[in-house]
């Protein structure tokens, strides 16, 4: 996303806010990611052994070490 695109989408959201409506836009919008940064998991490889946040356990696919455990 550039600068120009990311000024038009606050326009937009300014605008929305105050109750004005929007202009419609020229250039296609970029694509917004809708879920939060935390609900997203890292590939790390599967693990049939110990949990790799807690060893004295055996791992049971939670996905917390594959997360920023949010």
């Amino acid at each position: 996303m550039d600068e120009q695109a990311l000024r038009a989408l606050v326009r937009e959201a300014v605008n929305r806010h105050l109750g004005a409506a929007a202009a419609p836009s020229a250039e296609p919008r970029p694509m917004m990611f809708l879920g939060h940064a935390s609900h997203g998991r890292y590939a790390l490889p599967g693990s049939g052994g110990a949990c790799l946040i807690e060893p004295a356990v055996q791992c049971n696919h939670c996905g917390y070490c594959q997360s920023h455990g949010h």
